[in-house]
């Protein structure tokens, strides 16, 4: 099975955007003391990074099959954006934490 660089790429493009923007959903949630929305919008986040992480996990195994993997900028950009989602993540969870214990004072 050969990997379809372009079409994963997009992929892990998709579900790293959507999980960045659901993360930051999660923040206004907490801005505005919705904590139970702040969590279910970051467990939809980490949803969006495992389907992200399957896609590329797709490029990791053809590679280890031996397919010669041509790096191209819209993997590099693919990358990019899976990266900064996790970024984003692990912040609304500080940020979510920091919320619960200023609006609770």
């Amino acid at each position: 099975m050969q990997v379809n660089l372009e079409e994963i790429s997009f992929q892990i493009i998709l579900h790293g955007g959507n999980a960045r923007n659901l993360a930051m959903e999660a923040i206004q949630h907490a801005k505005n003391g919705e904590f139970i929305l702040a969590e279910q919008k970051i467990e939809e986040a980490h949803e969006e990074m495992r389907a992200a992480h399957r896609f590329q996990t797709e490029i990791i195994q053809g590679e280890a099959r031996g397919e010669k993997i041509e790096i191209r900028i819209l993997l590099v950009h693919a990358q990019d954006h899976l990266m900064n989602a996790m970024t984003v993540i692990d912040l609304a969870q500080e940020m979510i934490d920091v919320y619960k214990k200023f609006l609770k004072e």
